[in-house]
């Protein structure tokens, strides 16, 4: 591989992991391997430190792709809760607000879920890294203040329910979408459209245009191979 002239490199991102964590460590071990006080890298699509998946990352010349990259078709696991909101609407934050949910059915998830399939105006989370003068909405969440966050058009391609425990109140759904999709967001949404309340408990990217989940290195392995390669090529 020649990470200078550029690499577009795929990585199933780990729990608790920020996709800058992932940069950050290829960067540093990149640049110890090749000598190099300074080497370009960065991936093309953020992913919340709460999900796992799909990241691509690309070095060098490569860095040039990252915006045209950002444009391809994302999908998604999600799991949510039904019955339960939290701030941020996945499990960084603890349960605010519970809602009933002895009326929601199988037959009443599969009449509602179609209806987000198509053009969509989402609002992103307040927890989430949109600017706002400057400022990410996070940083002024985390504050305890209060923004009002402009709706963003969006396209879902696909959606569909993969599994729905009526005990548990746990819905899971496949999700194929565009850049931009907030996707703790569209559990908000869902849970909304239920006459209830919804929160992530589980995500995970299965897919960048046609890289799959399964086509991805593991970081610490992929880490671990160029480091053997280049003390290898030195030694010889």
């Amino acid at each position: 591989m020649d990470f200078v002239e550029g690499e577009i490199l795929a990585f199933d991102k780990p729990l608790h992991w920020t996709s800058f964590d992932v940069v950050a460590k290829v960067r540093r071990t990149l640049c110890r391997c090749l000598g190099q006080k300074k080497l370009k890298v960065g991936h093309s699509g953020t992913l919340d430190p709460l999900a796992t998946g799909v990241v691509i990352v690309c070095t060098g010349k490569k860095t040039k792709l990252i915006e045209q990259l950002q444009y391809d078709t994302k999908e998604y696991v999600a799991t949510m809760q039904l019955g339960a909101t939290t701030p941020s609407y996945d499990m960084e934050h603890p349960v605010n607000k519970t809602y009933p949910t002895t009326h929601i059915t199988r037959t009443l998830i599969d009449h509602t879920i179609p209806q987000f399939i198509g053009e969509q105006w989402q609002v992103p989370p307040m927890y989430s890294a949109v600017s706002i003068n400057g400022k990410r909405a996070y940083e002024i969440a985390r504050k305890g203040e209060n923004v009002e966050l402009k709706p963003k058009l969006l396209m879902i391609d696909e959606i569909e329910v993969l599994s729905f425990d009526a005990e548990k109140m746990l819905l899971t759904i496949r999700v194929a979408c565009s850049k931009g999709t907030y996707i703790r967001a569209l559990a908000r949404d869902i849970g909304e459209r239920l006459q209830s309340g919804a929160y992530l408990t589980a995500l995970r990217r299965t897919r960048i245009g046609n890289t799959r989940v399964e086509d991805c290195y593991q970081i610490d392995t992929f880490l671990h191979e160029i480091q053997q390669t280049y003390h290898s090529t030195a030694i010889d």
